[in-house]
C-alpha cells in the first residue's frame, strides 16, 4: 500500500471513530437501561433464584450485543458503499482497489465491533454482584440492589464521558444521565 493510500485509509479511520463513539454511547446505554430495568423488575418481583436473574440478563446481553453488532454492521456497510458509489461515479472511475474502497470494507466492521461489545461489556459489568453473590462473596448490599447501585454507576459514567467529549461539564452530563436512569426506574415502579 503506498504512503498516500495509508493516510488515506487513515483519515476515514479517523472519522470514523466519532461514528464509532457515537455507538460505544449509544448501544452502551442501551445495554445499561436494559440491565437497569430487567433488575428493578426482579427487585420488586416475588422471590426469584440468582440463576434466574443472571439467566434473564445474560440472555438480554446476547440479544443486545447480536442486534448492534448486526445492526450496525449492515446498516453502515450500506452507508459506505453508498459513499464510495457516489465518489465513483463523480470521478468517472473505479476506486475498488482504493483505499476508499477498503474503508468501505473495513469501517463498518469496526464500528459494528464496537456497537456489539458495548452493551454486553456494561452488561456484564452490571450484573457481575450478581455472580460475585453466587459465588459466595460479601457483598455490601444484598445482590439486587448491588446490581441496580451499579448500573447507576455505569450509566452516570456514560455520562460523564459524554460531558467529555462534548467538553461540557462532566458532572452535569453525569447527573442527566442518571436523572433518566432513576425515570426508567420510577416508570418501572409505577407500572
Amino acid at each position: 500500500m503506498r504512503a498516500f493510500d495509508r493516510l488515506q485509509l487513515g483519515l476515514h479511520f479517523y472519522n470514523a471513530r466519532g461514528i464509532a463513539r457515537r455507538y460505544f454511547v449509544v448501544n452502551g446505554f442501551d445495554g445499561a437501561l436494559t440491565m437497569l430495568g430487567l433488575i428493578t423488575g426482579f427487585q420488586f418481583a416475588d422471590q426469584v433464584a440468582l440463576e434466574t436473574v443472571i439467566a434473564a440478563c445474560l440472555g438480554a446481553a446476547v440479544a443486545l450485543g447480536v442486534s448492534g453488532l448486526s445492526s450496525a454492521y449492515l446498516s453502515e456497510s450500506a452507508e459506505r458503499q453508498r459513499a464510495l458509489s457516489e465518489l465513483e461515479a463523480a470521478m468517472v472511475t473505479d476506486l475498488s482497489d482504493s483505499a476508499h474502497a477498503r474503508a468501505a470494507r473495513t469501517v463498518p466492521f469496526l464500528v459494528a465491533l464496537i456497537n456489539g461489545v458495548s452493551p454486553v461489556l456494561l452488561c456484564l459489568i452490571i450484573i457481575s454482584p450478581l455472580w460475585l453473590a453466587r459465588a459466595g462473596v460479601a457483598l455490601p448490599l444484598a445482590p439486587l440492589p448491588m446490581a441496580l447501585a451499579t448500573a447507576f454507576v455505569c450509566i452516570f459514567g456514560l455520562g460523564v464521558f459524554l460531558g467529555r467529549v462534548g467538553g461540557t461539564s462532566w458532572l452535569w452530563s453525569g447527573i442527566k444521565t442518571l436523572a433518566i436512569a432513576l425515570c426508567t426506574v420510577l416508570i418501572i415502579v409505577l407500572l
